[in-house]
């Protein structure tokens, strides 16, 4: 365990109160998917007509390690549909260095989202081991997962959302799947070796090869909608992967993604921060802030933060707390979850993500004290003054805390509605939990 020797009064700002707040509701467009089984057997149909997918041909099934609803339901769903064809499905953990860079944590990570062969009725397979399966056109190296790559055909299931490190044609989804999740560690450490341009540029050419060049048949692409429920499943074969029906989707989907309620924030509470609720933990585009050094600050979407102050980390992360630098301070109980080697794993594969996200915020010793600190270090004199929110996480931004400085605009707005009116917030426990 680290050892953090903390002076309370260091930052506390104990002459600083915790302000009241009223629960608040954001309400926006927010389609939700009926049938996810029913879209799933409709996805697949879409690829039946591959040969490769032959009755006694074994199907590698990529499934990821984000937190992504109904997964258990999509992974399992598909897998019956190609027992039902004859084939012979296993799942292979596609999530580049996630889980410490090794097979076991990879497994690990899968079997806290419910992939295992008892829920999904496949076995897992996991390796860390690659083979280069080509070069694109100047050279680069192609690498490809090596289970994945024995396999007759392969499918890889992932949601399309928005990156955290960049903006691109083709952002999080199949094609960064195929190219980095299944290039496991070494293929995306190359990739992000050239950090936000490698992303933007490297990694779709590299996901597209590998459509060309190996087994891969197709995949399922989910889409959420801002409360991070199920609004489409939609199958791509591989030729439209990394090509213009995913780039059509990752339309959608960032017309769905979840966005923080204010465009003007003195301080931002964050619950829980975690892997499978964004790449780097918190999602940036939520919090104003991507922190890389190649991408200027004045072009990241998002509202204008002063302070963001984030409480824990989720159990299901087991201690990476990749994007930790986000933020400006942090808890006691946050630092002290952290596996520092698994974390700092994550942030030198991410190469130019790590750089400034591997940082650790000031530390404070308990939740009050950390939002205290942030209250009296936001730059407003006047308490009163202080546009204070306060959110779960970073996918979940439908119910937030705010502060009396910011009610007026509350009041205004069709699109927010009081759930409950003025208390002190209660931080010993994730926001929503008791509503």
């Amino acid at each position: 365990m680290l050892d953090i020797r903390i002076d309370p009064t260091a930052f506390d700002c104990p002459d600083v109160r915790i302000p009241l707040v009223w629960t608040v509701r954001h309400k926006v467009d927010a389609p939700v998917l009926d049938d996810v089984p029913g879209a799933v057997h409709a996805a697949l149909g879409r690829l039946w007509s591959d040969p490769r997918l032959k009755p006694g041909a074994s199907v590698a099934v990529g499934v990821g390690s984000r937190g992504i609803d109904n997964l258990t339901t999509v992974v399992r769903t598909a897998v019956a549909a190609l027992q039902e064809k004859g084939l012979k499905p296993f799942i292979v953990p596609a999530m580049g260095s996630h889980g410490g860079a090794t097979a076991e944590g990879q497994e690990q990570i899968l079997r806290d989202y419910g992939i295992t062969l008892e829920n999904v009725g496949a076995p897992v397979r996991a390796t860390m081991a690659v083979e280069q399966v080509g070069t694109l056109e100047d050279g680069y190296p192609v690498f490809f997962d090596k289970n994945a790559l024995a396999a007759d055909a392969v499918i890889v299931i992932n949601r399309i959302k928005h990156h955290t490190d960049f903006t691109g044609d083709i952002e999080s989804g199949l094609c960064k799947m195929c190219a980095i999740g299944l290039g496991k560690q070494h293929g995306a450490a190359r990739i992000h070796r050239f950090g936000a341009q490698g992303l933007r540029h490297i990694m779709p050419k590299v996901g597209r090869r590998l459509t060309e060049t190996t087994n891969i048949v197709g995949g399922i692409g989910l889409i959420e909608n801002p409360y991070g429920r199920t609004a489409g499943v939609h199958g791509l074969t591989a030729r439209e992967i990394g090509r213009q029906p995913e780039m059509a989707l990752l339309k959608r989907a960032r017309a769905l993604a979840p966005r923080l309620a204010f465009d003007s924030v003195d301080v931002l509470v964050v619950d829980e921060m975690g892997k499978n609720i964004s790449g780097s933990g918190m999602d940036t585009h939520v919090i104003g802030r991507v922190e890389m050094p190649s991408v200027p600050e004045t072009e990241w979407d998002g509202p204008t933060v002063r302070v963001v102050c984030v409480l824990d980390v989720t159990d299901v992360s087991h201690g990476n707390a990749a994007g930790l630098g986000l933020a400006d301070m942090t808890t006691r109980r946050l630092v002290e979850k952290v596996d520092f080697k698994v974390t700092s794993t994550n942030h030198r594969t991410s190469g130019e993500g790590g750089v400034r996200r591997g940082r650790i915020p000031v530390v404070l010793d308990d939740a009050e004290m950390c939002v205290r600190s942030a209250i009296g270090s936001c730059g407003r004199g006047i308490e009163k003054e202080v546009r204070l929110v306060r959110i779960r996480n970073t996918e979940f931004v439908e119910l937030l805390e705010v502060s009396e400085a910011l009610m007026d605009e509350v009041r205004s707005r069709e699109d927010l509605e009081i759930v409950q009116d003025a208390h002190l917030p209660d931080l010993s426990m994730p926001l929503g939990a008791n509503h």
